[in-house]
């Protein structure tokens, strides 16, 4: 590609203001706030060049205000049938692994006890039901136009997978469902009666490789097991060049590692990596398995938020070139055919990235990306 097509490309695949349009991680965590009832249905999916938006902007904001007149707190409002509201909706979208990470950190700031197995399950009781980008042919504005967030909710209370609770717009989240407006003939969203899939767009796995869980994306592939040699890599850059200049084949698993909470610091998303691996044909012929985190645009058999990770002596550190990976979603399983024990013995922490300043203190606070990867206290801390 010239200098010149690469401008060209650029100048059009980026047309316009607000987030990517398609069920990226703004968009999900668009839809998921609206069923988390912390933003009104239905303000927050207006296109951004949308006349409708200064608006929706300004009625916002006295929201807020009258909210805090009321001594309405989002206590209130954040319950564990709430987060559960807000990852059914997730599910339904075929949304971002990302949802997982931030609804986890949403509910342990709130004080909700929920884990990512709960998710799991939602996930699994839920239809993917939105036939929305990365994996489908719609984008966030043809899903306003189509009944949007409370088409959404409703749908899941429909499917009975949406609890009853308060919503900042005074009305409760079922009265959102109800008050929808579906356009007839529009087929962003399905009927319940036939789903794009009957289980949602996201799964979490454990094994070997993650005892602590791992999430990968089931919306846009039809692949549901894999199993291959590893190629193992210590960060994001060495997995790209590799990609770059083909030393992946088809059938590998790469594995990108110190990339987590505590390894990058902070989870890079590895987008460039998996772009990458779909532009060389290998993104329907492998898998990739990291650390750290993916955008909600990537596609393929990914995944991510691997936990422990390998900056704290997870069993993704010890893996080795060659060791058969297997991926199995149908058993929830992904395992490392090695006898990990001598290696453990012989692992030693890397030196971190930075030793001082903002992300050193980040890194020695944050958690586990199975906890939300929020930080906190050391546990030997006096408050």
């Amino acid at each position: 590609m010239t200098p010149e097509e690469l401008r060209e490309l650029e100048d059009h695949a980026c047309p316009g203001a607000g987030a990517c349009g398609g069920q990226f991680t703004a968009n999900t965590m668009s839809l998921a706030a609206a069923l988390l009832g912390m933003s009104p249905a239905g303000a927050n999916e207006i296109p951004a060049t949308d006349p409708r938006k200064d608006e929706a902007a300004r009625q916002a904001g006295a929201l807020v205000m009258a909210l805090l007149a009321k001594d309405v707190r989002p206590s209130r409002i954040i319950t564990r049938e709430s987060v559960e509201n807000a990852f059914a909706g997730v599910a339904a979208t075929g949304g971002s692994t990302n949802a997982v990470l931030h609804l986890l950190a949403i509910a342990r700031e709130a004080g909700v006890a929920i884990s990512i197995d709960d998710f799991d399950r939602i996930s699994a009781q839920t239809p993917l039901l939105a036939d929305l980008k990365p994996f489908g042919r719609f984008t966030a504005p043809d899903l306003e136009r189509a009944g949007g967030e409370r088409l959404i909710a409703s749908r899941l209370l429909e499917a009975r997978r949406l609890h009853e609770g308060a919503t900042v717009s005074g009305r409760t989240i079922h009265e959102e469902a109800r008050a929808a407006r579906e356009t007839s003939g529009q087929q962003v969203v399905r009927p319940l009666a036939s789903p794009i899939e009957s289980h949602g767009g996201l799964a979490i796995l454990r094994g070997t490789l993650a005892p602590d869980g791992c999430v990968v994306k089931l919306a846009g592939h039809a692949r549901r097991g894999h199993t291959g040699p590893a190629r193992v890599f210590d960060s994001e850059e060495q997995a790209f060049e590799a990609v770059q200049r083909g030393a992946i084949r088809s059938g590998d698993v790469v594995i990108i590692r110190y990339e987590g909470p505590r390894g990058g610091p902070g989870m890079r998303e590895m987008l460039g990596v998996t772009a990458a691996l779909v532009g060389r044909g290998l993104g329907e012929t492998v898998a990739l398995i990291t650390d750290g985190r993916f955008s909600g645009a990537t596609h393929g058999l990914m995944i991510a938020h691997v936990a422990p990770e390998a900056a704290v002596g997870g069993p993704i550190a010890l893996v080795e070139d060659g060791d058969r990976v297997t991926l199995d979603i149908a058993a929830r399983r992904l395992d490392v055919s090695a006898d990990l024990a001598p290696r453990r013995a012989r692992w030693r922490p890397p030196a971190p990235r930075y030793s001082t300043g903002a992300l050193a203190k980040y890194a020695a606070l944050v958690s586990s990306a199975s906890e939300g990867a929020v930080t906190r206290p050391p546990t030997d801390a006096k408050i």
